[in-house]
């Protein structure tokens, strides 16, 4: 499911609805069981897995944790790059959003964290997201509005934010102007599998 392409660094890629099936059915998971555990309705997994429709990062997250992988295991992401990345070759995450995701990660085995550059243009809001691990942002530049139980705060350029993200919180770009934001978290959603 991870691969390389031609031996050099690419792009991380999001694997087709196939493998999503194909982890299912190894756990012996109806359509309807794989839905109550995600939180998703079986309809929309079924167009996920026949490739007519695409999943966002949070349902990405719902599945993979229903099916008890990272959601590196529906990606494709060049193994066995140095630990650095340089500017000149950033490494874009696939995946239908209107986010713009940069890994920053080196993508190593037994990672624990993620480091991601995110591109949120205006009018983007993230559904409500809550789950295990640490979340920090940094705001490059723009202005994020943020929710965090029930804190509402705007981050501007400068300024950072680190939560449980266990606490349910969401963040929306409401402004005319793109927000850069880096974002590290804990567990990684984005580790090689074994």
């Amino acid at each position: 499911m991870l691969q390389r392409k031609n031996g050099k660094p690419g792009k991380t890629r999001f694997a087709t609805g196939q493998t999503i099936r194909a982890r299912r059915q190894e756990l012996g998971l109806t359509l309807q069981d794989l839905a109550a555990k995600s939180g998703l309705s079986a309809p929309f997994i079924s167009q996920v897995e026949r490739n007519q429709a695409s999943a966002s990062m949070v349902s990405l997250m719902n599945l993979a944790r229903a099916l008890d992988v990272s959601v590196a295991a529906f990606m494709e992401i060049p193994l066995g790059e140095a630990p650095i990345r340089r500017r000149s070759n950033p490494q874009h995450i696939e995946i239908d959003s209107p986010v713009q995701y940069i890994q920053l990660s080196a993508g190593m085995k037994f990672q624990q964290m993620d480091a991601l550059l995110m591109i949120i243009p205006p009018g983007h809001a993230f559904p409500v997201d809550q789950r295990e691990g640490e979340d920090f942002l940094y705001v490059l530049k723009g202005e994020l509005q943020t929710e965090l139980g029930g804190l509402k705060e705007t981050l501007r350029a400068g300024d950072s934010s680190h939560f449980n993200s266990r606490a349910p919180h969401t963040a929306a770009n409401l402004t005319s102007e793109e927000v850069v934001l880096l974002y590290v978290g804990t567990p990684s959603v984005f580790k090689p599998e074994k």
